[in-house]
């Protein structure tokens, strides 16, 4: 199996799950939002999956960065720059008295860093299939040329 085939399906499980926590944080404020749960419910609940969802990110940015896979880096970088802002200033956790206040800027940060997610993840995708059919076509081509058919 090649590092390649490895490193697009780690980046595919890695995008389902950032994807799959943004909606998470998103559903809860929407929950907020119309007063299904209480302030300090859905900050728990966010504040919870903050910091693995960033150590995710850093992760995927950094293993795009040591294989050398440029555009893939460069597309996460802006997220992970942001999340590492973020946490150095001690604003990366969603405060109980400030919820209310901030509700309609958390949810738009969560749906563009989604929107980025979607589209991290159509890119993922391709290159998981191309890197798949390519790995597929050069053992058909070897095994071809060792069967001494040529």
């Amino acid at each position: 199996m090649s590092w390649e085939l490895i490193l697009w399906v780690w980046a595919l499980v890695s995008v389902m799950s950032l994807v799959g926590l943004c909606l998470y944080q998103l559903i809860t404020l929407s929950d907020l939002e119309f007063d299904y749960i209480n302030p300090f419910d859905s900050s728990a609940r966010i504040n919870a999956v903050v910091i693995p969802e960033f150590l995710l990110q850093a992760l995927l940015c950094a293993s795009f960065l040591l294989t050398w896979h440029w555009f893939s880096f460069l597309l996460t970088l802006p997220v992970t720059c942001y999340h590492l802002n973020l946490y150095l200033k001690r604003r990366h956790l969603v405060d109980v008295t400030e919820i209310f206040r901030s509700l309609n800027s958390e949810k738009k940060y969560r749906i563009i860093k989604l929107a980025l997610y979607v589209t991290l993840f159509v890119i993922v995708i391709y290159r998981l299939v191309l890197t798949a059919v390519t790995l597929l076509m050069d053992d058909e081509d070897v095994n071809f040329i060792n069967s001494g058919t040529l």
